[in-house]
C-alpha cells in the first residue's frame, strides 16, 4: 500500500506561481510512474503531467511550457511547479503512482486562480 499526500494548492492571481508537493509513503520512484492530474468542476480528470521511473517527462499540450513536474528521490517526493498561472488552471489537483499492478491517488489539493 502507498499514501500519497498532496499539498501546495491555494488561491493565486492569474499570472502567478505555485508548486504542489506530493509526498509517497515509501521510495516508489524507482518502479512507479508518478503523475499529476486535475479535475475541473464539471470536466472529467485530465492528465497534466508524468515522469516515468526512467525520469522521462511527459506534458498535456496545454500546460507544456508552464508546468514542470519533478521529484526529489530522497524526500519521496514528486512536485509539480506551475508557472504563467491562468484562470482555465483551476481545478482539484491530484497525485498519481501507477504501475502494471497498482494505482494509487491522492485525496487531492484545490488550485483556484481568480483576480
Amino acid at each position: 500500500q502507498v499514501q500519497l499526500v498532496e499539498s501546495g494548492g491555494g488561491l493565486v492571481q492569474p499570472g502567478g506561481s505555485l508548486r504542489l508537493s506530493c509526498v509517497a509513503s515509501r521510495n516508489i520512484f524507482s518502479t512507479y510512474r508518478m503523475g499529476w492530474y486535475r479535475q475541473a468542476p464539471g470536466k472529467q480528470r485530465e492528465l497534466v503531467a508524468v515522469i516515468t521511473a526512467g525520469g522521462v517527462t511527459n506534458y498535456a499540450d496545454s500546460v507544456k511550457g508552464q508546468f514542470t513536474i519533478f521529484r526529489d528521490g530522497v524526500a519521496n517526493t514528486v512536485y509539480l511547479q506551475m508557472n504563467s498561472l491562468k484562470p482555465e488552471d483551476t481545478a482539484v489537483y491530484y497525485c498519481n503512482a501507477q504501475n502494471g499492478w497498482y494505482n494509487y491517488w491522492g485525496q487531492g489539493t484545490q488550485v483556484t486562480v481568480s483576480s
